[in-house]
């Protein structure tokens, strides 16, 4: 069986269509499987942002494939792995756990880098592209942490 691992931004074009290939791009696909989803509906079915396609196909990842869902309650039953990129995702995941469990599985995705710092990723989304390189950036170094000590 699988371990899933689960990526939330807000819209689930920028920052969690990133993490998702960045992770997936470290781990083995026949034991890990990687999704991502937002907190807000916002943009359901869309492609991820241009700018975060163009930044992953600038370091060999292509990101083209995913297409924007919202974080739903049974994901909850799903994914061993919940990643929020930052406080008010993490509040609004939070909100839909129904267990200690659930709970358990939530976690800030810079907290790989700087465990309890409760760091947040950036969203990059009304910036220039300066911001998307500084979010891949931090992305990728906390999923190389993370996949080096996922079991």
């Amino acid at each position: 069986m699988k371990t899933k691992i689960l990526m939330v931004c807000l819209g689930n074009i920028c920052r969690s269509p990133l993490a998702e290939g960045i992770l997936a791009s470290k781990l083995d696909p026949t034991k890990y499987f990687v999704d991502s989803a937002g907190t807000a509906g916002y943009h359901t079915g869309e492609l991820p942002d241009r700018r975060s396609i163009a930044i992953a196909r600038q370091y060999g990842l292509d990101i083209s494939h995913q297409r924007s869902r919202k974080f739903v309650r049974n994901d909850f039953q799903t994914f061993d792995y919940i990643f929020a990129m930052d406080q008010s995702n993490y509040t609004n995941i939070l909100r839909l756990a129904e267990t200690q469990e659930d709970r358990d599985k939530v976690q800030m995705i810079l907290n790989q880098i700087s465990p309890n710092s409760n760091a947040e990723v950036p969203d990059p989304y009304y910036g220039g592209d300066q911001g998307f390189e500084n979010v891949y950036q931090m992305l990728d170094e906390a999923c190389s942490v993370f996949a080096k000590k996922i079991p």
